[in-house]
């Protein structure tokens, strides 16, 4: 599919290639025929119910972080699919709720285990976050393990006889966008030297998320790898993709609204802004862009339209003059974009549309009225 050929009937707008989506969901479809593990959906990475539904007959469920989150995902799933729940901090007010949408929480804590496992109705499956302390993430902001870190409980807890009495799965997500298995082998084994005992005795183990599966290709080692820890622990094995699924099928599609010079570059001033894709700004990273070309003869700095002067995009080479009215796609912007977008200066979110046979269908549109909204109070 080639994304600009397809005609966008506005702009900026956000593009989700539902083919890829279906194709990212087969693939995890196969590691489910493969293994038997469960897989769920982290939504985080983009709740966008239509997506859900695109993805609900081919996952077991969804992995949630949030009273909201946990409400959304049952509404999609009416019953068909489990919830599961793992947060640095639940909220008191809501854990009653919580323990009757969800079936199976898994408390970030020692401390949260003790207070609200005591809650949980039949229904709900308790089970705790684990912390390894194996970090295996070059950038600490994004490292599950890092010291001090707030996530999961530290590995001893599972010699505590209480705990164990009071938990009937695990936890474990150390990772993030990883490629390849390794740091998942490494923190298995561990597991496993220091805590087989309690690996028998538990009747399920949530490998999280924080793997881009789709991007994987040795998928033989992880397919054997669950296989082996379901059938000698006879455990149920689940994996909680989000970015796995939909990072690379989401595009943003901007128009350039104005061209000058400036200190001898030339900017190119886009109807978007990086407060569309924050993670540009967090990561400093500059996203991918279709229209870029390495050999190209024109460059620009591509930037947003607010008054934040570091709302830019980056340079970006062009094999034509850029014109005003042009359009440019920044592609693998699926996950954590929408989610973490804002209104900054009062700048509309994105219309939304699905791609599929090379047609843009319309999903979402915001108004003023969603903006005054937000702020009426």
């Amino acid at each position: 599919m080639n994304i600009q050929n397809i005609r966008i009937p506005t702009s900026p707008a956000f593009l989700l290639d539902k083919d890829k989506i279906v194709r990212s969901a087969e693939k995890l479809q196969y590691l489910q025929q493969q293994t038997g593990c469960k897989v769920l959906y982290s939504i985080k990475s983009l709740p966008l119910t239509t997506v859900l539904q695109w993805l609900k007959p081919y996952v077991d469920g969804f992995s949630v972080s949030s009273l909201f989150e946990a409400k959304l995902a049952a509404e999609v799933l009416s019953g068909t699919g489990s919830i599961h729940l793992t947060t640095p901090g639940i909220n008191s007010r809501e854990i009653k709720e919580l323990v009757h949408i969800c079936q199976f929480i898994s408390f970030n804590s020692v401390s949260q285990l003790n207070r609200f496992a005591g809650l949980g109705s039949q229904n709900c499956n308790i089970g705790l976050r684990l912390n390894p302390g194996l970090s295996s993430v070059d950038d600490i902001r994004y490292d599950p393990c890092r010291t001090h870190s707030k996530l999961g409980a530290p590995l001893q807890y599972l010699h505590e006889k209480s705990i164990q009495q009071q938990i009937r799965g695990l936890h474990v997500h150390t990772h993030f966008a990883g490629k390849d298995i390794r740091p998942l082998e490494k923190v298995l084994a561990l597991l496993e030297r220091d805590f087989q005992k309690q690996l028998y005795s538990i009747e399920w183990l949530n490998l999280g998320g924080g793997y881009l599966l789709d991007e994987i290709e040795d998928l033989a080692t992880l397919i054997d790898l669950i296989r082996r820890l379901q059938e000698q622990y006879q455990i149920q094995v689940f994996l909680e993709p989000g970015n796995a699924v939909v990072g690379q099928a989401g595009f943003i599609v901007a128009s350039v609204i104005d061209l000058f010079d400036s200190d001898g570059k030339r900017i190119a001033v886009l109807d978007t802004s990086i407060n569309h894709n924050p993670e540009v700004f967090e990561y400093q990273i500059k996203p991918e862009l279709v229209n870029h070309d390495d050999k190209g003869h024109y460059c620009y700095d591509l930037v947003g339209n607010t008054c934040l002067s570091g709302d830019i995009f980056g340079e970006y080479r062009f094999s034509k003059v850029l014109a005003i009215g042009d359009s440019v796609f920044f592609k693998n912007v699926g996950a954590y974009s929408l989610v973490k977008a804002s209104r900054f200066n009062g700048h509309n979110f994105p219309d939304i549309y699905a791609i599929s046979n090379n047609e843009a269908i319309g999903l979402k549109k915001y108004s003023y009225q969603d903006y005054k909204n937000q702020w009426d109070g």
